[in-house]
């Protein structure tokens, strides 16, 4: 199903709601799979060194060859047939915009994804006390979500830093996928997706053998979980695996590759779904590693939710 193109980026005004913090639960969640990493232990109050999600520029460095024309052609070809960007409802409250986001907005949205990530609050390696880390790297944008507690709060625990606001431009794009997907959501009786407005916002790097376990993104507040306002998400870079069930069982979990571009969303029914990203592809855009120099291989992903 075809949908009318969505607006560029940069153009309407956004607003963030803060709501009180739930009471901590009585143990630490942990909904991702982590690695042992005794050198960045969550907790420390050092002040955190920010990772640059792009590869800097260095001069009298090695040549790096340019992709060919054919190459680029293909390319090229894949975007023009992307253009009609297909709507698919995975499952009653899951919608897939494929290609929803043009290669102009995805390299805005890397660019001021790195501007904000080296700055205060911007990406780190998020951890817990035992030393261990999860296979990617992250920057809150609103409120900080703490992998310690599963909590958000107003300050990064490990340096106290305050997480940057969402700039209106991405809350623009969500506000755009929400409207659009009732396309299909419409035809299928599911519950209108469009009364949202994010004031929380994840945004995880991740690298070749970057990977997020089966987990349900449930540490938001209560009414908002209970009124199935959905979470958001944009896919920028490499391809992901992207792993979705009811159980948290890796071989019971449906299958739907991400490409740099698509929007999903899951709200409604299909808020609690389990959900996870099981490997990072080969595949990436050569535009847009060549404009915004992201390394690679990499995967920018944005999820914006309600507390």
């Amino acid at each position: 199903m075809e949908n009318q193109p969505s607006p560029s980026l940069w153009s309407i005004d956004d607003r963030h709601r803060t709501r009180p913090t739930p009471t901590p639960p009585t143990q630490p969640l942990l909904p991702v799979d982590v690695v042992e990493d005794k050198k960045g232990v969550c907790g420390s109050e050092t002040k955190t060194k920010a990772f640059d999600i792009c590869t800097p520029k260095q001069s009298g460095g090695p040549v790096v060859l340019k992709p060919g024309l054919f190459a680029k052609n293909k390319e090229r070809r894949k975007e023009l047939k992307q253009s009609s960007k297909e709507i698919v409802e995975l499952r009653p409250g899951m919608v897939h915009l494929k290609g929803y986001i043009s290669r102009t907005d995805q390299v805005k949205i890397v660019k001021k994804c790195r501007e904000l990530g080296l700055g205060d609050g911007g990406f780190y390696q998020p951890g817990y006390e035992d030393g261990t880390n999860l296979h990617l790297k992250m920057m809150c944008l609103g409120k900080n979500w703490d992998p310690q507690t599963s909590r958000y709060v107003d300050q990064r625990p490990s340096d106290g830093s305050v997480p940057p606001k969402i700039p209106h431009e991405f809350v623009t794009l969500v506000h755009s996928a929400l409207k659009d997907s009732q396309t299909v959501t419409k035809l299928s009786n599911s519950k209108d997706l469009s009364l949202f407005s994010p004031d929380i916002c994840i945004v995880n790097f991740y690298s070749q053998n970057g990977r997020l376990g089966l987990h349900q993104d449930k540490d938001e507040s209560e009414p908002s979980i209970a009124a199935g306002l959905p979470v958001v998400s944009f896919s920028i870079g490499n391809s992901a695996e992207f792993l979705y069930g009811d159980e948290r069982d890796v071989d019971k979990a449906e299958k739907v590759v991400l490409e740099s571009g698509d929007v999903l969303i899951f709200g409604g029914k299909a808020r609690k779904v389990f959900h996870g990203v099981s490997a990072i592809k080969p595949e990436a855009p050569i535009s847009l590693i060549e404009e915004t120099n992201l390394r690679k291989p990499g995967r920018l992903n944005l999820t914006f939710r309600q507390y």
